[in-house]
């Protein structure tokens, strides 16, 4: 293997994990959020899926604990399905840079 070969393939292994750092950083930082048609719930999640916030409207004190845990399940469902697509566009841009040519 010659000085230039060598040279290439640790400049393309270097472009791989700057690719994986960025890729690393940019999943942790994917949040979504939800709201209901009327407002009256608003649910966050991050790339993993966890709800990190919830916004309950006032109008929920005249629903029933059944309804609104309904809204409230179904809001954080949405916003997961949010943050699963674009968790999913990054780790294919990601896998892509690990594809053979």
């Amino acid at each position: 293997m010659s000085g230039d070969d060598m040279d290439a393939l640790v400049e393309a292994a270097n472009a791989k994990l700057e690719h994986l750092e960025t890729s690393l950083g940019a999943l942790q930082q994917i949040r979504a959020r939800f709201a209901t048609k009327d407002g009256a719930v608003t649910a966050e999640v991050d790339g993993n899926g966890a709800l990190t916030g919830l916004w309950l409207d006032e109008s929920i004190s005249e629903m029933s604990a059944k309804d609104v845990s309904k809204l409230i399940t179904w809001a954080s469902h949405q916003a997961a399905q949010l943050t699963g697509v674009e968790r999913g566009k990054i780790l294919e841009s990601l896998n892509s840079t690990f594809r053979a040519p």
